[in-house]
Protein backbone atom coordinates (compact mmCIF):
# COMPACT_ATOMS: atom_id res chain seq x y z
CA UNK A 1 0.00 0.00 0.00
CA UNK A 2 2.75 2.29 0.82
CA UNK A 3 4.60 1.74 -2.32
CA UNK A 4 1.38 1.93 -4.34
CA UNK A 5 0.47 5.70 -2.03
CA UNK A 6 4.40 6.75 -3.28
CA UNK A 7 4.16 6.00 -6.86
CA UNK A 8 0.82 8.06 -6.98
CA UNK A 9 2.42 11.12 -5.47
CA UNK A 10 5.54 10.72 -7.95
CA UNK A 11 3.34 10.15 -10.76
CA UNK A 12 1.28 13.48 -9.21
CA UNK A 13 4.08 15.76 -9.10
CA UNK A 14 5.37 14.67 -12.75
CA UNK A 15 2.15 16.17 -13.78
CA UNK A 16 2.23 19.18 -12.32
CA UNK A 17 5.55 19.54 -13.38
CA UNK A 18 4.03 18.80 -16.96
CA UNK A 19 1.63 21.24 -16.59
CA UNK A 20 4.43 24.08 -15.86
CA UNK A 21 6.40 23.05 -18.91
CA UNK A 22 3.24 23.39 -21.06
CA UNK A 23 2.60 26.99 -20.49
CA UNK A 24 6.54 27.80 -22.19
CA UNK A 25 5.78 24.73 -24.71
CA UNK A 26 2.18 26.48 -26.19
CA UNK A 27 4.18 29.86 -26.12
CA UNK A 28 6.98 28.58 -28.28
CA UNK A 29 4.78 26.26 -30.78
CA UNK A 30 3.32 29.19 -31.50
CA UNK A 31 5.64 31.92 -32.06
CA UNK A 32 8.05 28.82 -33.14
CA UNK A 33 5.29 27.50 -35.85
CA UNK A 34 5.48 31.64 -37.23
CA UNK A 35 8.65 31.36 -37.52
CA UNK A 36 9.19 28.65 -39.65
CA UNK A 37 8.23 31.00 -42.49
CA UNK A 38 11.91 32.28 -42.47
CA UNK A 39 14.25 29.34 -43.55
CA UNK A 40 17.09 31.01 -41.92
CA UNK A 41 15.51 30.42 -38.37
CA UNK A 42 14.15 26.67 -39.17
CA UNK A 43 17.23 24.97 -37.80
CA UNK A 44 16.76 27.05 -34.35
CA UNK A 45 13.45 26.30 -34.08
CA UNK A 46 13.89 22.67 -34.24
CA UNK A 47 16.92 22.46 -32.32
CA UNK A 48 15.03 24.69 -29.38
CA UNK A 49 12.07 21.96 -29.77
CA UNK A 50 14.24 18.99 -29.55
CA UNK A 51 15.69 20.48 -25.92
CA UNK A 52 12.20 21.03 -24.81
CA UNK A 53 11.74 17.54 -25.93
CA UNK A 54 14.04 16.13 -24.10
CA UNK A 55 13.13 18.06 -20.84
CA UNK A 56 9.73 16.27 -21.35
CA UNK A 57 11.43 12.73 -22.05
CA UNK A 58 13.60 12.72 -19.24
CA UNK A 59 10.41 13.59 -16.76
CA UNK A 60 8.61 10.86 -18.41
CA UNK A 61 11.60 8.70 -17.28
CA UNK A 62 11.85 9.99 -13.99
CA UNK A 63 8.43 10.25 -12.55
CA UNK A 64 6.57 7.35 -14.43
CA UNK A 65 9.49 4.92 -15.52
CA UNK A 66 8.67 5.62 -19.37
CA UNK A 67 11.80 4.52 -20.89
CA UNK A 68 11.76 5.90 -24.62
CA UNK A 69 14.31 6.24 -27.12
CA UNK A 70 16.86 9.24 -28.08
CA UNK A 71 17.48 8.81 -31.40
CA UNK A 72 14.59 11.23 -32.73
CA UNK A 73 15.18 13.89 -35.45
CA UNK A 74 14.40 17.54 -34.90
CA UNK A 75 11.72 17.67 -36.63
CA UNK A 76 10.15 15.14 -35.23
CA UNK A 77 10.58 17.22 -31.58
CA UNK A 78 8.77 19.76 -32.69
CA UNK A 79 5.80 17.69 -33.82
CA UNK A 80 5.32 15.66 -30.64
CA UNK A 81 5.14 19.66 -29.01
CA UNK A 82 2.09 20.69 -30.44
CA UNK A 83 -0.22 17.93 -28.71
CA UNK A 84 1.86 17.49 -25.78
CA UNK A 85 1.48 21.23 -24.86
CA UNK A 86 -2.55 20.83 -25.35
CA UNK A 87 -2.24 17.70 -22.68
CA UNK A 88 -0.26 19.47 -20.52
CA UNK A 89 -2.43 22.81 -20.57
CA UNK A 90 -5.46 20.20 -20.04
CA UNK A 91 -3.87 18.90 -16.83
CA UNK A 92 -2.99 22.25 -15.73
CA UNK A 93 -6.84 23.32 -16.14
CA UNK A 94 -7.27 19.96 -14.28
CA UNK A 95 -5.34 20.68 -11.43
CA UNK A 96 -6.82 24.36 -11.09
CA UNK A 97 -9.80 23.39 -10.84
CA UNK A 98 -9.27 21.12 -8.16
CA UNK A 99 -7.56 23.81 -6.44
CA UNK A 100 -10.44 25.70 -6.35
CA UNK A 101 -12.68 22.65 -5.57
CA UNK A 102 -10.56 22.41 -2.55
CA UNK A 103 -10.74 26.05 -1.64
CA UNK A 104 -14.92 26.02 -2.22
CA UNK A 105 -15.18 22.46 -0.23
CA UNK A 106 -12.85 24.73 2.96
CA UNK A 107 -15.68 27.65 2.52
CA UNK A 108 -18.89 25.21 2.78
CA UNK A 109 -17.75 23.12 5.30
CA UNK A 110 -17.20 26.39 7.53
CA UNK A 111 -20.71 27.33 6.84
CA UNK A 112 -22.33 23.83 7.13
CA UNK A 113 -20.32 24.17 10.82
CA UNK A 114 -21.52 27.30 11.30
CA UNK A 115 -25.55 26.06 10.83
CA UNK A 116 -25.39 27.65 6.98
CA UNK A 117 -26.44 26.12 3.92
CA UNK A 118 -23.81 25.70 1.11
CA UNK A 119 -23.78 29.56 0.21
CA UNK A 120 -24.68 30.89 3.10
CA UNK A 121 -27.70 33.30 3.40
CA UNK A 122 -30.25 30.34 4.69
CA UNK A 123 -29.76 27.66 7.80
CA UNK A 124 -29.02 24.59 6.90
CA UNK A 125 -31.20 21.49 6.26
CA UNK A 126 -30.47 18.01 6.67
CA UNK A 127 -29.78 16.92 3.40
CA UNK A 128 -27.14 20.02 2.72
CA UNK A 129 -24.32 17.86 4.18
CA UNK A 130 -25.37 15.05 2.80
CA UNK A 131 -25.61 16.40 -0.50
CA UNK A 132 -22.62 18.21 0.33
CA UNK A 133 -20.55 14.67 0.69
CA UNK A 134 -22.48 13.12 -2.68
CA UNK A 135 -21.27 16.05 -5.03
CA UNK A 136 -17.74 16.53 -3.41
CA UNK A 137 -17.00 13.09 -3.45
CA UNK A 138 -17.84 12.99 -7.23
CA UNK A 139 -15.84 15.77 -8.32
CA UNK A 140 -12.90 14.19 -6.54
CA UNK A 141 -13.22 10.99 -8.46
CA UNK A 142 -13.66 12.75 -11.91
CA UNK A 143 -10.65 15.00 -10.86
CA UNK A 144 -8.66 11.75 -10.40
CA UNK A 145 -9.81 10.18 -13.46
CA UNK A 146 -8.93 13.00 -15.22
CA UNK A 147 -5.70 12.84 -13.39
CA UNK A 148 -5.27 9.43 -14.56
CA UNK A 149 -6.19 10.00 -18.46
CA UNK A 150 -3.79 13.26 -18.63
CA UNK A 151 -0.99 10.68 -17.48
CA UNK A 152 -1.64 8.07 -19.76
CA UNK A 153 -2.38 10.41 -22.71
CA UNK A 154 1.17 11.95 -21.73
CA UNK A 155 2.83 8.54 -21.86
CA UNK A 156 1.20 7.34 -25.08
CA UNK A 157 2.44 10.33 -26.55
CA UNK A 158 5.74 10.32 -25.55
CA UNK A 159 5.78 6.43 -26.92
CA UNK A 160 4.09 7.55 -30.25
CA UNK A 161 6.91 9.69 -31.18
CA UNK A 162 9.90 8.92 -29.05
CA UNK A 163 9.24 5.23 -29.19
CA UNK A 164 12.50 2.72 -30.12
CA UNK A 165 12.99 2.47 -33.98
CA UNK A 166 13.31 -0.70 -35.16
CA UNK A 167 16.84 -0.45 -35.26
CA UNK A 168 16.76 0.28 -31.83
CA UNK A 169 14.63 -2.21 -30.66
CA UNK A 170 17.18 -5.09 -32.80
CA UNK A 171 19.80 -3.23 -30.82
CA UNK A 172 18.21 -3.79 -27.19
CA UNK A 173 16.88 -7.49 -28.22
CA UNK A 174 20.57 -8.54 -29.17
CA UNK A 175 21.68 -7.30 -25.91
CA UNK A 176 18.86 -9.02 -24.38
CA UNK A 177 20.11 -12.16 -26.14
CA UNK A 178 23.55 -11.86 -25.21
CA UNK A 179 22.91 -11.19 -21.58
CA UNK A 180 20.71 -13.94 -21.78
CA UNK A 181 23.20 -16.20 -23.13
CA UNK A 182 25.84 -15.65 -20.41
CA UNK A 183 23.49 -15.84 -17.83
CA UNK A 184 22.54 -19.23 -18.86
CA UNK A 185 26.16 -20.46 -19.04
CA UNK A 186 26.76 -19.29 -15.57
CA UNK A 187 23.62 -20.69 -13.99
CA UNK A 188 24.57 -23.86 -15.61
CA UNK A 189 28.24 -23.47 -14.39
CA UNK A 190 26.61 -22.69 -11.03
CA UNK A 191 24.18 -25.69 -11.03
CA UNK A 192 27.38 -27.82 -11.89
CA UNK A 193 29.49 -26.53 -8.92
CA UNK A 194 26.66 -27.04 -6.72
CA UNK A 195 26.31 -30.93 -7.81
CA UNK A 196 29.80 -31.40 -7.22
CA UNK A 197 29.82 -29.83 -3.71
CA UNK A 198 26.37 -31.98 -2.52
CA UNK A 199 28.20 -34.72 -4.18
CA UNK A 200 31.64 -34.35 -2.48
CA UNK A 201 30.56 -33.29 0.68
CA UNK A 202 27.11 -35.37 1.84
CA UNK A 203 27.42 -39.09 -0.70
CA UNK A 204 31.07 -39.49 -1.34
CA UNK A 205 31.62 -38.79 2.71
CA UNK A 206 28.68 -40.85 2.97
CA UNK A 207 30.65 -43.40 0.79
CA UNK A 208 34.08 -43.19 2.55
CA UNK A 209 32.32 -43.15 5.99
CA UNK A 210 30.82 -46.77 4.53
CA UNK A 211 33.69 -48.47 3.34
CA UNK A 212 35.42 -47.93 6.32
CA UNK A 213 33.18 -49.44 8.30
CA UNK A 214 32.80 -52.48 6.46
CA UNK A 215 37.21 -52.73 6.19
CA UNK A 216 36.57 -52.97 10.18
CA UNK A 217 33.65 -55.41 9.74
CA UNK A 218 35.83 -57.92 8.28
CA UNK A 219 38.94 -57.31 10.41
CA UNK A 220 37.04 -57.69 13.15
CA UNK A 221 37.54 -61.49 14.49
CA UNK A 222 34.63 -60.95 17.61
CA UNK A 223 31.30 -61.84 16.05
CA UNK A 224 29.63 -59.60 17.97
CA UNK A 225 31.55 -56.72 17.35
CA UNK A 226 31.59 -57.43 13.64
CA UNK A 227 27.68 -57.73 13.76
CA UNK A 228 27.71 -54.00 15.52
CA UNK A 229 29.75 -52.86 12.62
CA UNK A 230 28.07 -54.22 9.80
CA UNK A 231 24.69 -52.66 11.77
CA UNK A 232 26.30 -49.31 11.64
CA UNK A 233 27.47 -49.90 7.90
CA UNK A 234 24.33 -50.83 7.16
CA UNK A 235 22.42 -47.31 8.79
CA UNK A 236 25.39 -45.49 7.19
CA UNK A 237 24.05 -46.94 3.83
CA UNK A 238 20.60 -45.91 4.50
CA UNK A 239 21.80 -42.05 4.86
CA UNK A 240 23.80 -41.85 2.11
CA UNK A 241 20.70 -43.06 0.03
CA UNK A 242 19.30 -40.56 1.65
CA UNK A 243 21.60 -38.08 0.74
CA UNK A 244 21.67 -39.25 -3.09
CA UNK A 245 17.65 -39.11 -2.90
CA UNK A 246 18.40 -35.54 -2.03
CA UNK A 247 21.01 -34.20 -4.52
CA UNK A 248 18.56 -36.32 -7.29
CA UNK A 249 15.60 -34.38 -6.42
CA UNK A 250 17.97 -30.93 -6.51
CA UNK A 251 18.87 -32.04 -10.11
CA UNK A 252 15.97 -32.73 -11.47
CA UNK A 253 12.98 -34.54 -9.72
CA UNK A 254 11.52 -37.15 -11.48
CA UNK A 255 7.89 -36.18 -10.50
CA UNK A 256 8.27 -32.89 -12.50
CA UNK A 257 8.06 -34.94 -15.96
CA UNK A 258 5.67 -37.62 -14.32
CA UNK A 259 2.98 -36.16 -12.76
CA UNK A 260 3.21 -32.25 -13.17
CA UNK A 261 4.95 -28.99 -11.17
CA UNK A 262 1.93 -29.35 -8.25
CA UNK A 263 2.96 -33.06 -7.24
CA UNK A 264 6.36 -31.70 -7.56
CA UNK A 265 5.80 -28.72 -5.38
CA UNK A 266 4.01 -30.98 -2.87
CA UNK A 267 7.04 -33.28 -2.19
CA UNK A 268 8.48 -30.28 -2.35
CA UNK A 269 6.94 -29.12 0.70
CA UNK A 270 6.97 -32.57 2.44
CA UNK A 271 10.58 -32.79 2.54
CA UNK A 272 10.80 -29.40 4.12
CA UNK A 273 11.70 -29.05 7.66
CA UNK A 274 9.59 -26.15 8.35
CA UNK A 275 5.64 -26.14 7.74
CA UNK A 276 5.26 -25.31 3.48
CA UNK A 277 1.67 -24.16 2.89
CA UNK A 278 1.47 -24.43 -0.88
CA UNK A 279 -1.37 -22.86 -3.34
CA UNK A 280 -1.12 -23.86 -6.81
CA UNK A 281 -3.92 -22.12 -9.77
CA UNK A 282 -3.08 -23.36 -12.76
CA UNK A 283 -5.58 -24.05 -15.44
CA UNK A 284 -3.81 -25.74 -17.37
CA UNK A 285 0.38 -27.06 -17.69
CA UNK A 286 2.86 -24.67 -17.88
CA UNK A 287 5.30 -25.56 -20.30
CA UNK A 288 7.91 -27.90 -19.98
CA UNK A 289 10.73 -25.44 -19.34
CA UNK A 290 8.81 -23.05 -16.95
CA UNK A 291 8.00 -25.84 -14.82
CA UNK A 292 11.37 -26.11 -15.00
CA UNK A 293 12.35 -22.86 -13.45
CA UNK A 294 9.61 -22.55 -11.20
CA UNK A 295 9.78 -25.50 -8.95
CA UNK A 296 13.93 -24.36 -8.69
CA UNK A 297 13.04 -21.08 -7.77
CA UNK A 298 10.55 -22.82 -5.13
CA UNK A 299 13.17 -24.98 -4.34
CA UNK A 300 15.65 -23.06 -3.74
CA UNK A 301 14.03 -19.93 -1.90
CA UNK A 302 12.94 -22.90 0.54
CA UNK A 303 16.14 -24.17 1.20
CA UNK A 304 17.28 -20.80 1.52
CA UNK A 305 14.87 -20.08 4.11
CA UNK A 306 15.61 -23.51 6.43
CA UNK A 307 19.43 -22.74 6.10
CA UNK A 308 19.67 -18.87 6.87
CA UNK A 309 15.81 -17.10 7.66
CA UNK A 310 15.48 -19.10 11.10
CA UNK A 311 11.80 -19.00 9.77
CA UNK A 312 8.57 -20.81 11.72
CA UNK A 313 6.22 -20.81 8.33
CA UNK A 314 6.63 -20.71 4.06
CA UNK A 315 4.03 -19.98 1.67
CA UNK A 316 4.33 -21.01 -2.15
CA UNK A 317 1.73 -19.77 -4.54
CA UNK A 318 1.65 -20.22 -7.70
CA UNK A 319 -0.72 -18.88 -10.50
CA UNK A 320 -1.39 -18.23 -13.83
CA UNK A 321 -1.28 -14.30 -14.80
CA UNK A 322 -2.40 -13.92 -18.35
CA UNK A 323 0.20 -14.86 -20.84
CA UNK A 324 2.33 -15.58 -17.42
CA UNK A 325 2.87 -17.64 -14.77
CA UNK A 326 3.78 -15.99 -10.93
CA UNK A 327 5.46 -17.63 -8.26
CA UNK A 328 5.67 -16.22 -4.75
CA UNK A 329 7.51 -18.00 -1.60
CA UNK A 330 7.51 -15.78 1.30
CA UNK A 331 8.60 -16.80 4.63
CA UNK A 332 8.60 -15.12 8.47
CA UNK A 333 11.96 -15.67 8.78
CA UNK A 334 14.19 -12.57 9.73
CA UNK A 335 15.01 -11.09 6.37
CA UNK A 336 18.10 -9.27 5.01
CA UNK A 337 17.64 -11.49 1.70
CA UNK A 338 19.60 -10.04 -1.05
CA UNK A 339 19.22 -10.79 -4.91
CA UNK A 340 22.83 -10.63 -5.18
CA UNK A 341 23.94 -12.78 -2.32
CA UNK A 342 23.58 -17.00 -2.17
CA UNK A 343 21.64 -18.70 -4.08
CA UNK A 344 19.45 -16.22 -4.93
CA UNK A 345 21.70 -14.71 -7.42
CA UNK A 346 21.67 -17.84 -9.19
CA UNK A 347 17.71 -17.95 -9.47
CA UNK A 348 18.18 -14.48 -11.12
CA UNK A 349 19.96 -15.50 -13.77
CA UNK A 350 17.85 -18.56 -14.83
CA UNK A 351 15.10 -16.95 -14.32
CA UNK A 352 16.40 -13.84 -16.31
CA UNK A 353 17.84 -16.86 -18.84
CA UNK A 354 14.09 -17.53 -19.33
CA UNK A 355 12.94 -13.90 -20.35
CA UNK A 356 11.13 -13.82 -16.79
CA UNK A 357 11.68 -11.09 -13.61
CA UNK A 358 13.00 -12.13 -10.10
CA UNK A 359 12.97 -10.03 -7.39
CA UNK A 360 13.78 -9.86 -3.76
CA UNK A 361 11.74 -7.99 -1.13
CA UNK A 362 13.63 -8.68 2.02
CA UNK A 363 13.64 -5.66 4.68
CA UNK A 364 15.43 -6.61 8.29
CA UNK A 365 13.05 -8.30 10.80
CA UNK A 366 10.91 -9.84 7.73
CA UNK A 367 9.34 -11.07 6.34
CA UNK A 368 11.02 -12.02 3.11
CA UNK A 369 9.31 -12.46 -0.50
CA UNK A 370 10.73 -14.08 -3.33
CA UNK A 371 8.89 -13.50 -6.64
CA UNK A 372 8.97 -14.92 -10.20
CA UNK A 373 6.89 -14.02 -13.39
CA UNK A 374 7.94 -15.88 -16.19
CA UNK A 375 6.23 -15.67 -19.49
CA UNK A 376 4.11 -18.68 -20.96
CA UNK A 377 3.13 -18.72 -24.06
Amino acid sequence: MRRYLRKALRGTLGLAIGAMTAAAEAFYVLFGTLALAVPALRQPVFAGARVLSEVERRRLEKYFGEENATNYTDRRAMAYLVPRSVIGLLCAAIFILILLGAGSAVIIAAQLFEGQSPGGGAPADWYDPVTTVLFGGLLVFLSLQGLIGAATLDARLAKRFFGPSKSEQLRRRLSELTTSRAEVVEAVNGERRRIERDLHDGVQQRLVALGMLLGRARRATDPERASELLRQAHEESQRALVDLREVSWRVYPIALDADGLHPALEALAERSGIPVHLRVDLPERPPAAIETVVYFVASEAVTNTIKHAAATRIDIDVERDGDRVRVRITDDGAGGARESGGGLSGLAMRVAAADGRFTVDSPLGGPTVVTAVLPCE
